[in-house]
């Protein structure tokens, strides 16, 4: 009779044990980290053709070689178009870890965070390879560091070169714009550009279309990609290119906020670092095709296209040098020393 009741005991701590393994997941083999789902949200339309708007292929191509490099621990979900969240949001969101990641112009954030008008200064930067020389520049190390201690973290560098869309004449030098209702991007963008006589009307660049078409512009700056993927040879009659000379390049980069980062395993981690890296080469070849295209596109939609010469570019960087420069020198914190670092990569 004893010996039956240590063995009825003994099945009951053995079950009893067995259930409380499985219930703290020890019971079964289980895999190193849970699966982390990141959304990635941004303003741009979503890429149905193989030469769709390539920030979007970017961040697909991203998200997909991190979820295989990861073997599934790390999957991104992106949502184009503002599916997710308004485009003036984003730069705040991924400030406070309320959004994991998004490509974005970084200068949308030049309100929160003054030193990232630097980002869109004109005729600062005038080719894409300088634009990159200043990820292994002392003025990239420095923005990469003031932004992760503001809440994000650049994954991919990415620069556009931008033109000119207008709802009449070409604008291509300082005197065409005068009298304009215009759009320019950024704080310091504007500041140059109501110098030159225009007046200022600011929109992200998924809504230029609708500013045009309702006469609240009459002009507008933004990168060639968006000048086609926005479709603005709609409500255009000329276009100034992006290729060749142009004083608006903008830093659109990958970001990922530092709250959803620091979340990672180092080797998830290191994956995202890497994979960022890989893109840079495709997103400046894209964005230099773009430049072509965009000319292209707007001359078969019967729109006058024009390209900006030397001239025109050398006396926008002589505005923006006593305008926008200086006024960014002077109102922002360590201003100087952030233009001499820009200005010291050529």
């Amino acid at each position: 009779m004893k010996s039956q009741r240590r063995s009825v005991l003994r099945g009951f701590v053995a079950t009893t044990l067995s259930a409380s393994l499985l219930a703290l997941g020890l019971g079964a083999a289980q895999p190193a980290f849970a699966q982390t789902t990141l959304k990635l949200s941004h303003q741009f339309p979503a890429a149905t053709t193989p030469d769709g708007d390539f920030r979007d292929r970017l961040a697909k191509q991203f998200a997909a070689e991190v979820e295989k490099r990861t073997q599934g621990q790390v999957k991104i979900t992106v949502y184009p178009g503002n599916s997710l969240m308004k485009t003036n949001t984003q730069f705040g969101a991924l400030r406070k870890g309320v959004l994991d990641m998004s490509v974005l112009p970084l200068a949308y954030g030049g309100g929160e965070v003054p030193e990232v008008n630097l980002t869109l200064m004109p005729a600062l930067i005038t080719s894409y390879e300088q634009g990159l020389r200043w990820r292994t520049s002392p003025i990239g190390q420095r923005l990469e560091k003031h932004l992760e201690e503001k809440g994000m973290k650049i994954l991919t560098w990415v620069w556009q070169a931008g033109g000119i869309a207008s709802a009449g004449q070409p604008m291509v030098a300082p005197a065409d714009v005068k009298g304009s209702k215009f759009r320019g991007g950024s704080r310091e963008m504007d500041v140059m550009l109501k110098e030159a006589g225009a007046a200022i009307t600011n929109v992200p660049s998924n809504e230029i279309y609708s500013g045009m078409q309702s006469k609240v512009l009459d002009a507008a700056l933004t990168s060639s990609t968006s000048h086609i993927s926005f479709r603005l040879y709609e409500t255009s009659k000329s276009f100034t290119t992006g290729r060749d000379h142009s004083f608006w390049y903008m830093f659109e980069p990958l970001l990922i906020s530092m709250n959803t980062f620091n979340k990672l395993t180092p080797e998830q981690q290191k994956v995202l670092v890497e994979v960022g890296l890989s893109l840079e080469k495709f997103a400046m070849e894209e964005a230099k095709k773009d430049d072509e295209r965009a000319a292209e596109v707007f001359a078969k939609a019967g729109i006058k296209v024009v390209d900006m010469d030397e001239a025109a570019f050398n006396q926008w960087r002589a505005l923006a040098q006593k305008t926008s420069w200086k006024d960014f020198a002077e109102k922002v914190k360590d201003g100087k020393a952030w233009m001499d670092m820009a200005t010291s990569v050529k």
